[in-house]
């Protein structure tokens, strides 16, 4: 792979994941029902496995929190597959400040790249 195309990817990666954030903050079911791949999975804060669609219902859904932010960003490509590791912040309903981590896996499947598995945690 040419350093040309390693820097597109990681460029569209950074993109998604920023979509992907900001997908949860605003219920962006639009949004997700594009980026996830068919048989994406999501680990849940609660321990729960979610499929595609019970995701995109929970997505669906308003968020209590507020000012939801990626940090830390690792974006690690290896051929068709990418792995990002990042730590959030956001403002709790009651105003306190929350975090977490999460680790999304992308695939690149017909030229693009979808969201597989998605795990999410919560402190």
């Amino acid at each position: 792979m040419t350093t040309t195309a390693l820097k597109s990817d990681l460029d569209t990666l950074i993109d998604l994941n920023r979509d992907y954030i900001r997908s949860v903050q605003t219920s962006d079911v639009r949004r997700f029902d594009e980026i996830l791949a068919d048989d994406f999975r999501c680990s849940n804060p609660d321990g729960s496995l979610v499929d595609r669609a019970a995701f995109l219902q929970q997505t669906a859904r308003p968020v209590a929190i507020s000012a939801l932010e990626a940090l830390d960003v690792d974006v690690r490509i290896m051929g068709d597959f990418a792995i990002i590791h990042a730590r959030t912040e956001y403002t709790r309903p009651d105003g306190q400040r929350g975090g977490g981590r999460y680790t999304d896996v992308w695939a690149r499947r017909g030229g693009r790249w979808l969201a597989v598995s998605a795990h999410v945690t919560r402190c």
